[in-house]
């Protein structure tokens, strides 16, 4: 028998015991879509992160009071009690940072409520920052002007709006020129963000950027987070020594000692994505060795209904065997119909992770992105869970004494 017709053999029992074939591949199904849907988000998210969260370029450097890719809990609380980055701490590296292209700086909360005439929306990303913040994110714009100096220092109340404010509170007219009142305060509309979608179920367009002065003047210095951005001329030495001398300005204008440690946090967009990347590989990890488990499971099922196939088709290996049909024939066949089962799980594996990836980033903006090496990965680890599970029914039912199995009755 050759291995299309073992194949042919294999897809007739699967579809003459329909009930027993779904039970048989449920345990490798499930354990291949979940490979294929992690494997998806995980490529997804990365290729966001890289895009869209962390689009800062090589060349970008970021100071916080704490870092957001802090992992140690006792660094973490000790961050905690550091003085806040404020607006002096800004001025202090744009003029002493000679290697700095644009030198920024932003604060942003996300319980900002904007009104227009009679309508609202709430929830919204209020962002205060400087002019040169623009060139350093790489923000877009629709229709008016960005943010410039003159706005800055006379701590003007104007604001650049995202798509959503557009759309749920001035729709069918120009917003530009118009006032709206950001908890409570009046700002008028000079520009219009570049629309940007949903990311994991959230608009990435419900935000206004105001000037970081009018934003202090606002909300107060106190616990704000100042955040300052710098970036170099180029990646490599020019970014090291822009780094050096915003370090060594701000260690001196907040007097930290020469034994202490930085009373603050650089980071840049290679450590930051390097965080991001030992979190995700973690989780890709562990959701791993859950999905090897169930393809474990679904290994031993297999093996479990070839036995009882075996069993079923004593008879027929009796007659096989008395036509001439060798060890090595039946072992084959046998090992051919195992790894089809398998095979077969894999392949519905692989639809159903790829529809519940597509489906979570239709419904939620969850991002996702389908490799060919994950799916042609997911099919062989099903055909070898197929050929170890397999051995062994298909060794005991090659090594059938043929005079016995004729004798055989169920």
């Amino acid at each position: 028998m050759n291995s299309i017709e073992a194949i042919r053999i294999a897809l007739q029992s699967l579809w003459a015991n329909k009930l027993r074939s779904v039970l048989t591949l449920l345990g490798v199904v499930i354990g291949v879509a979940a490979v294929i849907a992690v494997v998806t988000f995980v490529e997804g998210i990365n290729t966001y992160v890289a895009e869209k969260i962390f689009n800062l370029g090589a060349d970008v450097f970021i100071i916080f009071k704490v870092s957001p890719a802090l992992t140690n809990v006792d660094h973490y609380l000790e961050a905690e009690k550091r003085k806040d980055l404020l607006i002096e701490d800004y001025q202090t590296v744009r003029d002493a940072c000679r290697h700095c292209v644009y030198v920024g700086a932003a604060v942003r909360n996300n319980s900002g409520h904007v009104k227009y005439a009679e309508q609202s929306i709430t929830d919204t990303t209020v962002q205060g920052i400087t002019p040169s913040m623009a060139p350093i994110y790489d923000t877009d714009l629709t229709a008016g002007r960005m943010l410039n100096e003159t706005d800055l220092n006379n701590k003007s109340p104007v604001i650049v709006v995202g798509t959503d404010i557009v759309e749920h509170l001035m729709t069918g007219s120009d917003p530009l020129g118009k006032e709206v009142r950001l908890d409570g305060w009046t700002y008028q509309v000079i520009g219009v963000g570049k629309k940007k979608g949903k990311t994991m179920g959230q608009s990435q367009d419900n935000y206004v950027m105001i000037p970081i002065t009018a934003y202090l003047k606002q909300y107060g210095v106190h616990n704000q987070n100042i955040r300052i951005s710098g970036k170099a001329a180029s990646a490599g030495p020019p970014l090291n020594i822009a780094l050096d001398e915003a370090r060594a300005a701000l260690r001196a204008s907040r007097h930290d000692r020469p034994e202490a440690d930085d009373s603050f946090d650089i980071e840049t967009n290679a450590s930051l994505l390097g965080v991001w990347a030992d979190f995700s590989s973690t989780f890709f990890i562990a959701t791993i060795g859950i999905a090897c488990i169930s393809l474990v499971v679904g290994g031993i099922v297999i093996m479990n209904i070839m036995l009882v196939t075996v069993t079923e088709r004593t008879r027929e290996i009796g007659i096989r065997k008395a036509l001439g049909a060798r060890r090595g024939d039946v072992l084959l066949q046998f090992l051919i119909e195992s790894v089809t089962l398998a095979v077969m799980g894999g392949a519905f594996g692989v639809l159903l992770g790829v529809t519940i990836a597509e489906t979570i980033t239709l419904l939620i903006g969850m991002p996702s992105a389908i490799k060919l090496w994950a799916v042609a990965a997911g099919l062989i680890v099903a055909a070898s869970v197929g050929v170890f599970f397999g051995v062994y029914p298909a060794r005991k039912a090659a090594k059938l004494d043929p005079i016995v199995a004729l004798r055989f009755e169920m």
